[in-house]
């Protein structure tokens, strides 16, 4: 049965190419097995045209495999050739490859010639091709007297090379004396031919060694031609050498070459024809010649030259085409063209074939009684002859087989036998070449093998696809089928891929695919079957990968490279540096997922890459590291153009270090007035090399140049020569100029002097004028050196003068100054604001008004106006306290001003005084005023005494501010019962003159809280709180001890006490928590018992918390030892007023912000008790 190798059932996609060159591999590689019989197929041969070593043993292969195994023969030229009578020849055992041995005698052009081999066995003969052996030649050059070339400059030249002719053809190229390669350019280029073409010629052309090589790959030997000399004189070297030969009376003028349009130097004519094989490289070349020098162009006339395959060589003169094929015929034309003109060559381009397979013919393998076909088909221009031979001999005189039948290039075999069994070759020749395959027809009868071994196992990676190889032989072809495990069916194309090489192709492998894999082969001689294995891996994947990097040199980066692969594989990591190995350098470290570069340096920038690989596959990710720096600092710092205030300055940049320069910065040194001080001059964009630098008269420069990019700056450059400017007048004049006097008689004149590089020359003085500004008066001048600072005494006081200070030097004056106004000095005001009058606003807070001084009186810039004011005191008080005077500054020309701060029911005097820039003026006459009275403050003290129990005593200290007329004071209290309720509130009137006042027919063992405050005819003041208890009712206290006593209520208190301790806890747990207890949140929410709303049962005013954080009460919580509550004072301080240290007015003298007074705690967040309650107490209160 034939053995086919077909394509495969079902079509690959484009990205399954791979697979199907893997599968074509496949199906080349089946084969007879060799321990069958069969005819002898050749398996090595050498070449067609085979060139030989002449000084080297000459091997001529010819290999071959059969069964039996072939025995050999060989033709030379057509005859047999005997080896057996040559005693140079040998044939190596086993093979027929011939080995002639030349070395020890001989000479290889004796066996130059077409061998042929033939292999042959009882089954057939097979032929090799033929074998044209021809020995290589490197022939030296012939002996030849060249003489020199002198040629004007601008003409065109070509040094011819003519090589000799050798075996293979030489390879070309011109060198000197020294083997120095000729440069060469669009004006000097080798042709083809090896000639070398100036297109015109210059002086610099000339030299004495211009020498072709000619090398031969084959035998490694160069050979040389003889030097040629060339010299290119010019117009006026040649004018003098014609001159120095001819008398007076001749005349002759040489001239130079003229610029011409473009001529062709190769080829030759305006038209051409190429002819070249299918598969070559075309090569077309036109060099022209002109002044100046041609540009080439190419173009193809009926179409457009194919982009991927179309290359440019030798400065765009020559066209190279590669892998050629008939579609390319046709017109080419190039184009040279320059300022003069253009010129045209067309060439016609021709391509041929030499015979190439269409289908090749492949052996066939029947069985007896079987049908097939060999097919030969070939193509070519001119179409090849196709002829038959059978086992080395020409069918039409081979031995007649009636199976067989011939049909042009197919062969047709019917009802085979063993006899048919035999070996047919195909030519296919036309005049460019020939083709010759061997196939065979073997005739056998054989059961089905199965070629791969058993239990093999398949591993594959996870959605790739699988392929099960199940080759396979046998006669008739047997046909094959897939089984997955022990009773699974026939495997179908619907999910595989059954290829007809017995592979099994799955797709796309997934986890289930996991298995054994049964193939079944069948023909009618019998069955085998096969069993194979295949198990699904996990993909090797990132899970971090290599990311881009830009660091700075001589820092260190980290590349990560992290991978999850299948657990049964052992990935190995490689990391790469473009592509290559890692550097031998100990900077660079690697551990399990990181490779660190340390001290990083210019060279290690570059692509890195992670390759993971297993054995079944392999991934890779790639990161670029960029190494950047600062820029490496300028050089070859040039100044051009120097001018008297300008110049330009020329650099070179250093290398940008991979970070584009962005900017340079230049600065210059003045080395004459500030030697190694460097200043800021300019800055330009990074793509500026020069700049134009403005200069100051006067100055020696130095400039230099750093630059900058997005790392930082680069060290400064090198300095620049030196340039000194001319000297000039001054362009400025000092500046901050101001006339100030210090006395009240002079003007003090000062200013800004200009440095030595504004002063623009030598000699640097000040011009110094003033003049009264309301006048006629001529300007009064002074010139003065190297000070900032003049002085005019004699000055009327604080008059207006005008000021000029202008800049000179031995140049010259600076432009004229613009005048500035200045005054003389100051004197004390000389009189006092009149008619001062206050009013009074409330009890804290009056006004202030007053008329302005005449403006001749101030004598000075008027500041404002000082107010200065104090409470007046008796004479005994006086006497012991010293007066505290208030001051208040209102700026400017204000008439008015608020005094704030003032305590209520008082008497104040005040008075008014201008101020200038000298000091104040006289005081106003005092004017004295009252304050009306307000609230008072809180009573200085509070404390409880003598507790008794169902009464209290409460003792306190008047307020310590009044603030008028005491009327009386209100006294307000209410118990607090064990649940920290508060009970209803008692409002006690007692008369102004009273300190103590005892409260009776109160609760024993209460706590009581009062709230206690003074008032006057105004209102109520600040009030003061304060806790106390009652004292126990002992006889209460006896009884309870008795009933203790009682047996019967021992186990009642246990109870109460177990009770106690599970509330306390509870207590301790929330307050560790945080937060407040109701009536806290209350006491917050309302603060004054007297505007509470009470409760609509019992009056109350809700819960009561003696601390926010639910403590229990403790002596000396809120109140001193001595259990007194202190008032904290609250006056009005005037440092919300007015100005710098006294306060701050607007502009009608009102006060800025807001006046207010602090105020006491409202009764519900009064003091606690400064004594805690008794244990008794608290069991009482929970009984």
């Amino acid at each position: 049965m034939q053995l086919k190798t077909m394509p495969k059932k079902k079509p690959l996609s484009a990205g399954r190419a791979p697979l199907f060159l893997f599968l074509c591999q496949m199906i080349s590689a089946l084969d007879v097995p060799l321990d069958l019989v069969q005819p002898p197929t050749i398996t090595q041969q050498s070449p067609k045209d085979y060139i030989i070593d002449p000084r080297e043993n000459i091997v001529i292969q010819c290999e071959a495999k059969g069964k039996p195994p072939p025995s050999f023969s060989w033709t030379r030229n057509g005859t047999h050739f005997d080896i057996d009578k040559d005693p140079l020849v040998t044939m190596k055992p086993g093979s027929g490859t011939l080995v002639i041995n030349i070395m020890s005698e001989g000479k290889a052009e004796t066996y130059e010639g077409v061998y042929q081999c033939t292999a042959r066995n009882e089954r057939g003969a097979a032929v090799s091709n033929n074998i044209v052996v021809r020995p290589s030649r490197s022939p030296l050059w012939t002996k030849e007297r060249l003489e020199p070339i002198i040629l004007r400059s601008g003409q065109s030249l070509v040094l011819p090379c003519r090589p000799p002719i050798g075996l293979p053809p030489a390879i070309i190229f011109w060198m000197d004396n020294s083997f120095q390669r000729l440069p060469q350019s669009e004006r000097v280029s080798q042709g083809l031919n090896g000639d070398l073409y100036f297109s015109n010629v210059l002086p610099e052309d000339t030299r004495e060694d211009y020498i072709c090589y000619a090398r031969f790959n084959h035998t490694q030997t160069i050979q040389q031609k003889q030097p040629i000399s060339l010299k290119v004189i010019s117009v006026d070297e040649l004018n003098d050498t014609i001159a120095a030969n001819l008398s007076d009376t001749e005349f002759y003028g040489a001239k130079s070459s003229k610029e011409r349009p473009p001529t062709f130097l190769t080829p030759e004519g305006n038209e051409s024809h190429k002819e070249e094989l299918r598969g070559n490289v075309l090569s077309l070349e036109c060099i022209a010649e002109g002044l100046p020098t041609p540009v080439i162009y190419w173009i193809k006339e009926d179409g457009t030259l194919p982009v991927n395959r179309t290359f440019y060589r030798n400065f765009k003169k020559t066209l190279q085409i590669i892998h050629v094929s008939e579609a390319d015929s046709g017109n080419y034309q190039c184009i040279a063209k320059n300022a003069l003109g253009a010129v045209h060559h067309t060439i016609s381009v021709t391509v041929k074939a030499a015979p190439y397979w269409i289908v090749a013919p492949h052996n066939l393998v029947l069985s007896p009684g079987e049908n097939g076909t060999l097919i030969c088909r070939a193509n070519g221009n001119p179409k090849p002859r196709i002829s038959w031979l059978t086992n080395g001999v020409p069918v039409e005189i081979a031995l007649d087989d009636p199976s067989r039948k011939i049909d042009g290039d197919t062969i047709m075999f019917s009802n085979v036998q063993e006899s048919s069994s035999a070996v047919y070759q195909c030519n296919a020749s036309n005049k460019y070449g020939y083709l010759l395959a061997n196939a065979f027809v073997n005739v056998l009868a054989e059961p089905p093998r199965i070629l791969t071994s058993a239990n093999t196992l398949y591993q594959v990676i996870a959605n790739r696809p699988a392929l099960l190889d199940c080759a396979f032989f046998g006669s008739p072809m047997p046909t094959i089928e897939w089984f997955k495990g022990t009773k699974g069916s026939a495997l179908h194309e619907d999910i595989y891929v059954l290829h007809d090489n017995g592979t099994l192709e799955i797709p796309v492998a997934q986890k289930d695919s996991t298995g054994t894999y049964t193939c079944v082969a069948r023909n009618k001689l019998g069955m085998a079957k096969n069993e194979v294995h295949l198990e699904i891996k996990d993909p090797t994947r990132f899970i971090k990968q290599p990311e881009y990097a830009v660091v700075q040199r001589g820092s260190k980066v980290s590349f990560e490279c992290k991978v999850k692969h299948d657990h049964t594989l052992i990935p190995t990591i490689l990391w790469l540096k473009d592509n290559g190995e890692l550097p031998n350098d100990e900077r660079f470290s690697v551990d399990k997922d990181h490779l660190v570069v340390s001290d990083v340096k210019d060279e290690d920038g570059g692509t890195y890459t992670c390759a993971a690989n297993t054995t079944l596959d392999s991934v890779s990710a790639s990161a670029v590291l960029r190494v950047v720096d600062v820029p490496n600092p300028p050089f070859d710092l040039e100044l051009t153009n120097q001018l008297d205030k300008s110049v330009q300055l020329t650099w070179t940049p250093g290398d940008d270090n991979n970070s584009p320069i962005t900017k340079f910065i230049i600065e210059y040194e003045d080395a004459m007035h500030e030697a190694g001080l460097w200043r800021h001059q300019a800055e330009v964009s990074g793509t500026q090399t020069t700049a134009q630098l403005k200069l100051s008269p006067y100055v020696n420069y130095s400039f230099r140049v750093m630059a900058e990019n997005s790392i930082g700056r680069s060290v400064p450059s090198e300095a620049s020569e030196q340039y000194l400017t001319k000297a000039a007048e001054p362009d400025q004049n000092p500046t901050a100029v101001e006339g100030l006097g210090t006395e009240p008689d002079n003007l003090v004149i000062t200013w800004k002097p200009l440095n030595g590089f504004q002063s623009n020359g030598p000699g640097l003085q000040y011009k110094v004028s003033w003049r009264q500004k309301d006048g006629d008066d001529e300007w009064t001048s002074v010139v003065v050196a190297n000070v900032s600072k003049y002085i005019v005494s004699g000055t009327p006081t604080f008059v207006p003068y005008l000021i000029k200070v202008q800049a000179l030097n031995d140049v010259g004056f600076a432009p004229e100054p613009a005048a500035v106004m200045g005054h003389s000095g100051e004197d004390l005001p000389m009189v006092a604001p009149g008619n001062v009058r206050v009013s009074v606003v409330n009890s804290t807070l009056a006004e202030a008004h007053w008329d302005p001084v005449p403006p001749k009186s101030v004598r000075g810039h008027l500041q404002g106006y000082r107010i200065y004011y104090w409470k007046a005191q008796s004479s005994s008080k006086r006497n012991r306290r010293h007066i505290e005077k208030k001051i208040l500054t209102f700026q400017g020309s204000k008439t008015h001003g608020m005094l704030p701060g003032l305590q209520p029911y008082s008497h104040y005097v005040l008075n008014v005084r201008v101020v200038n820039g000298k000091g104040e003026g006289p005081a106003s006459a005092d004017r004295g005023f009252h304050t009306p009275e307000g609230v008072p403050s809180a009573p200085s003290s509070l404390k409880i005494v003598n507790p008794t129990l169902d009464s209290l005593t409460l003792e306190w200290d008047p307020p310590s501010h009044p603030n008028g007329i005491l009327t009386e004071y209100i006294l307000k209290y209410q118990p607090i019962n064990s649940t920290h309720e508060l009970g209803p509130l008692v409002d006690l009137k007692i008369p102004a003159n009273k300190t103590r006042w005892t409260l009776k027919n109160l609760n024993f063992s209460t706590r009581y809280k009062f709230y206690f405050y003074a008032q006057t005819s105004v209102g109520s003041g600040s009030q003061i709180t304060e806790e106390a208890i009652t004292t126990v009712d002992e006889a209460m206290a006896s009884r309870q001890v008795d009933i203790a006593t009682q047996g019967w209520f021992i186990g009642l208190m246990c109870a109460v006490a177990l009770l106690i301790l599970i509330l306390l806890i509870v207590c301790f747990i929330r307050r560790n928590k945080g937060g407040k207890y109701p009536v806290k949140e209350k006491e917050d929410a309302h603060a004054d018992p007297e505007i509470q709303p009470m409760k609509e049962d019992d009056g109350t005013f809700g819960e009561y918390s003696d601390a926010e954080d639910h403590k229990p009460l403790k002596k000396g919580s809120r109140t001193p030892s001595d259990r007194t509550v202190k008032k904290e004072d609250s006056d009005d301080s005037l440092v919300d007023y007015g100005e710098g240290v006294n306060g701050q007015f607007n502009e009608d003298g009102s006060f800025i912000g807001q006046y207010s007074g602090k105020k006491e705690k409202e009764p519900a967040e009064g003091n606690e008790s400064s004594e805690a309650p008794s244990p008794v107490n608290a069991m009482n209160s929970f009984v």
